[in-house]
C-alpha cells in the first residue's frame, strides 16, 4: 500500500502489480510502459503527462483519479471500476473499455473515436463535447 507518495519522473515500465493500493499518489511525467496491473487500485491519484504505452490494466480500480495530458495508446483494459475518473480532453481513440464502470466520470472533450464502450455503465458521466465518432456503445447504460 502506498499513501500520498510522489512518483514524479519515475520509470515504472515493465512493473507488475497485483492487488497493490495507491492512495492519493502523484504520477507526473511517469512511465507505465509495458507494465501489468491486476486488481490494483489507484484511488484519487493524479496522473499528469504519464505514459501508459502498451500497459495492461486488468480489473483495476481508478476511482476519483485525474488524468491530464496522458498517453494511452495502445493500452489494454480488461474491466474495472473507473468511477469518477477525470479524463477531460484525453485522446482515447480506439481504446477498448468494454465493461468498465465509468459512472460519474468526466469524459468532456475526450476523443473516443472508434472506442469500445460495450456494456459500460455511463450513468451520470459527463460527455460534453466528447467525440464519439464510430464508438461502439452496444449495451452501455
Amino acid at each position: 500500500m502506498f499513501t500520498e507518495c510522489d512518483f514524479s519522473d519515475v520509470d515504472l515500465s515493465e512493473v507488475r502489480t497485483r492487488s497493490a493500493i495507491f492512495d492519493r499518489c502523484t504520477f507526473s511525467s511517469s512511465r507505465f510502459n509495458a507494465s501489468e496491473h491486476e486488481s490494483s487500485a489507484f484511488i484519487v491519484c493524479e496522473f499528469r503527462r504519464t505514459s501508459f504505452f502498451t500497459a495492461t490494466l486488468t480489473g483495476c480500480k481508478l476511482s476519483g483519479s485525474t488524468f491530464v495530458e496522458c498517453t494511452f495508446a495502445p493500452v489494454t483494459v480488461r474491466g474495472g471500476v473507473w468511477r469518477g475518473v477525470a479524463l477531460r480532453g484525453a485522446d482515447l481513440t480506439k481504446i477498448d473499455l468494454t465493461g468498465v464502470d465509468l459512472r460519474e466520470a468526466d469524459l468532456s472533450e475526450a476523443d473516443l473515436t472508434r472506442a469500445s464502450l460495450r456494456g459500460c455503465d455511463l450513468s451520470n458521466t459527463r460527455l460534453r463535447n466528447t467525440i464519439l465518432t464510430d464508438a461502439d456503445l452496444t449495451g452501455a447504460q
